[in-house]
């Protein structure tokens, strides 16, 4: 029997979300990651046939990480703090993790989702599509609550929390704790019809 591997596909991952912050998308090379981690460059190989194949499994595993806690969000109660308690935790979720937080906001293309395979884009797809249907299902809630329009509903649940983190994303650190209380307030406010 072999020897357990040295280094977990997670490794890999983590390293490659750490080169992404502080180099960018080019700098998430195969031989990088593996010399982030301590590994032989074949070692990397092991667990991804090649590039394209590593940044799918950084973006697939940012992206499934960040929608746990926000679509939880969006299912509270009532419709109006579950929109304020969404915004607020793409500010907290950044906050724990600001180099992912870096990663999600360059979003997929920065990333080459077109060269991809299928099946990896397929799972994309199908995130974007959950994505899609909760906040679909949050809209068609608040707007009669709040007379607001779709555009204003996502400026105060998508945009509104974007803005706030990305100056700070962009520096390489965590948006500060005020920074989720003002999101908080900010999209209560523009509920408030």
């Amino acid at each position: 029997m072999g020897r357990p591997p040295r280094h977990t596909a997670d490794d890999f991952l983590d390293a490659a979300v750490r080169i992404f912050a502080t180099e960018g998308v080019a700098g998430v090379t195969m031989s990088a990651v593996a010399r982030e981690v301590g590994a032989p460059s074949g070692s990397i190989y092991h667990r991804f046939p090649g590039r394209p194949a590593l940044l799918a499994a950084v973006w697939l595993r940012t992206v499934t990480r960040f929608q746990q806690g926000y679509l939880e969000a969006l299912e509270q109660e009532p419709v109006t703090e579950a929109a304020v308690e969404a915004a607020a935790q793409v500010v907290r979720w950044c906050r724990a993790h600001p180099a992912e937080g870096k990663l999600l906001y360059g979003g997929d293309s920065a990333l080459g989702v077109d060269d991809w395979s299928a099946e990896d884009r397929a799972r994309v797809d199908d995130a974007n599509r959950r994505l899609d249907v909760a906040i679909t299902k949050v809209l068609r809630r608040l707007r009669p609550l709040t007379g607001r329009s779709t555009d204003e509903l996502m400026l105060a649940l998508v945009d509104l929390p974007y803005a706030a983190v990305r100056r700070h994303l962009d520096r390489g650190e965590a948006p500060p704790p005020r920074t989720v209380d003002l999101v908080a307030r900010t999209t209560r406010t523009l509920l408030a019809g």
